[in-house]
């Protein structure tokens, strides 16, 4: 194939790929595809971290506490302290001075936590309990009989029952209310008559507002309104603005923090599991027994035959048949040696020779005793029998 028509054909092959990707380009439509990965860890670890963002672009100073030890150095007036954590643990003390920096000009917003129990007379919600307020279910509410003679209602009141499930808040000047998405299955009871303010859905009321001392309280039946999937609804932000405007903010929440115990048990279980099992083994091991208590005998009953075989069990225990043995035959030696000097330098004949004379036993009966003992274990008998042709020979020195 010449040049000329390699080069052609090479032209046409581009050609056509040059015209496919303009072909495939026209007909190509761009589209946005959005990947939701969720709520950043942040948003995950703070419910309220919409909240606090919001504060701050409405141009308030605004701070996070885990506990109240910053209530004797945190100034009570222009400043609304946010008591959104678990107020469960909470002493009388806590309480007393927490009334006390709100009665100095503080604003305290808080949450109802339990329910009035009327067997008891209280709620357990020492805060609550010590201004007066009392929580139920609205399910629990007495509704009125009379509803059908109630007298029409006027163009506000129609306007708010348009939505019965949410709390409307009524301001001076305004012509519509604020709308707010409180859970409606509390109401909030002023049984002391003290409250100044409130807002209600159609059968509760769901913010109450007090005066205590200089300052002021405000009460929640919950405060889910204003968590990240929450507040961006109807004018919930709103409401927290109006709060705490004009005052710097600080906000209280997660107050119980997980105990040490809390915090191993869900990051080194295992280690937990170890260390349960040492502890285990080590107090089966200490209190494990040798074997049954026995009570100390009675001295009067011990006799001397009784330690002596006592002993006798003992060494033949811990030394064995041979070591009895060596040990009667060496006792032997050291007497004849005291009866016969010079004993050690003969021989072996010569040594029986000499005991023969000493104790006028027959030839047999030394080398029977004195003879070296065989390597393996002896029977019961035989070891006897040993000791006791020992014994002779020993007693007739």
């Amino acid at each position: 194939m010449s040049r000329r028509r390699q080069w052609l054909i090479g032209s046409a092959l581009m050609l056509g790929l040059i015209l496919l990707g303009l072909y495939l380009l026209s007909r190509a439509q761009p589209y946005t595809e959005t990947l939701e990965h969720g709520p950043a860890p942040e948003a995950q670890a703070n419910p309220y971290l919409a909240a606090e963002h919001f504060l701050r672009q409405q141009g308030l100073q605004v701070q996070r506490s885990a506990d109240l030890q910053l209530l004797p150095t945190l100034p009570s007036a222009g400043q609304t302290l946010l008591l959104l954590a678990d107020r469960q643990r909470m002493s009388p003390r806590q309480v007393e001075r927490l009334l006390a920096w709100t009665a100095k000009g503080g604003h305290l917003v808080l949450v109802a936590e339990r329910l009035w129990d009327e067997d008891e007379g209280r709620s357990g919600d020492l805060l609550l309990d010590s201004l007066g307020l009392q929580q139920y279910q609205s399910d629990d509410l007495d509704q009125p009989d009379d509803e059908a003679e109630e007298p029409a209602p006027d163009a506000d009141e129609t306007a708010a029952s348009a939505y019965p499930e949410l709390t409307q808040l009524y301001l001076e000047n305004e012509d519509a209310p604020a709308y707010f998405s409180f859970d409606t299955g509390f109401h909030l009871y002023d049984a002391d008559n003290r409250a100044h303010a409130w807002a209600n859905s159609a059968a509760a009321t769901h913010l109450v507002q007090l005066y205590h001392g200089d300052g002021l309280v405000s009460v929640l039946s919950d405060s889910w309104i204003w968590q990240n999937d929450s507040i961006a609804n109807y004018d919930n932000a709103w409401l927290l603005w109006y709060l705490s405007q004009d005052s710097a903010v600080t906000l209280l929440y997660h107050a119980e923090r997980d105990d040490l115990f809390s915090l191993l048990l869900r990051d080194f279980p295992q280690a937990l599991l170890a260390l349960a099992l040492l502890l285990g083994l080590g107090l089966w091991h200490v209190g494990m027994r040798q074997g049954p208590l026995q009570a100390p005998a009675s001295p009067s009953r011990r006799q001397l035959q009784e330690h002596l075989r006592g002993s006798a069990d003992f060494l033949l225990r811990r030394s064995g048949q041979h070591s009895l043995l060596q040990g009667l035959q060496q006792d032997i030696q050291r007497r004849a040696r005291r009866r016969h000097p010079g004993f050690e330098r003969l021989g072996v004949t010569e040594q029986w020779q000499v005991l023969g004379r000493l104790t006028r036993l027959p030839s047999r009966a030394i080398s029977q005793a004195m003879r070296p003992l065989p390597t393996q274990r002896l029977s019961a008998v035989d070891f006897t029998r040993q000791v006791a042709h020992l014994q002779t020979l020993r007693n007739a020195l």
